[in-house]
């Protein structure tokens, strides 16, 4: 009996569309208890799938690569999915138009302190060079990190892995950090929210309220862009730190 549901499994697994239609299901499945849940932050629907997925993969000893070669189509998605938040940003033109100057100094802030602070403590940790160019873009959107740690000699699969931890984290930690701070415009909330945790966290911000959620696409945006062009400095650093 048990040989008979290993050569079922194994019949299964070699088809691309078990681990497509796999995902697909445990993220509704996450949708679902993220719902019944009130919003929890603890039960958000990326990280209750990387979970679940993660545990089916251990579980069944299925390599990345034959999970990937199924669900390479939702990573193609991920590219126009970041392209559709230019949506919610041309809503909010006419604002952005009167505050373009404190998120362009907000912007800047956050970029750099993300990336360099980043930097500093995988050096401090003994990271290498690798290492370190992989997760200096963990604070842009996942297409734009991986693609920065392939041109510079990082590891694609461990940005992403950094920018989902981040996003993640961010996500948890912004709604109770900003309460604190006393940060109330829904505007400053949103960058805020963009900036620091990209996507994971302006899917949530959108959720939550129709401005908050257009501020941190125009975040995620701009800090996408502001990260290119500040993560080609760091193997500089590295070398006058005497890494690369």
């Amino acid at each position: 009996m048990t040989d008979g549901l290993f050569q079922i499994w194994v019949f299964l697994s070699s088809s691309p569309l078990l681990w497509l239609t796999l995902t697909c299901s445990v993220y509704a499945g996450s949708v679902w208890m993220y719902r019944k849940s009130g919003s929890s932050p603890f039960l958000l629907p990326i990280l209750v799938s990387v979970l679940v997925i993660v545990s089916l993969l251990l579980l069944t000893r299925t390599p990345y690569p034959v999970y990937f070669e199924g669900a390479k189509f939702i990573h193609f998605l991920i590219g126009p999915a970041t392209v559709a938040l230019a949506v919610p940003l041309y809503s909010q033109l006419r604002q952005l138009r009167k505050i373009w100057k404190p998120l362009t100094i907000a912007l800047l802030i956050g970029s750099v302190t993300a990336i360099f602070s980043t930097v500093l403590i995988a050096w401090a940790l003994g990271g290498s060079f690798e290492t370190i160019m992989s997760v200096a873009p963990r604070s842009a959107t996942m297409p734009i990190a991986m693609a920065l740690a392939e041109q510079f000699d990082g590891q694609p699969s461990l940005a992403a892995v950094a920018v989902a931890i981040t996003g993640i984290a961010g996500t948890i930690m912004a709604r109770p950090l900003l309460n604190v701070l006393r940060i109330d415009r829904p505007e400053a909330r949103g960058f805020a929210v963009g900036v620091t945790a990209h996507a994971i966290g302006t899917a949530r911000a959108l959720q939550v309220h129709e401005t908050i959620g257009a501020f941190s696409a125009i975040g995620l945006s701009l800090n996408g862009i502001m990260t290119a062009v500040l993560v080609p400095f760091v193997p500089i650093i590295l070398r006058w730190l005497g890494v690369a």
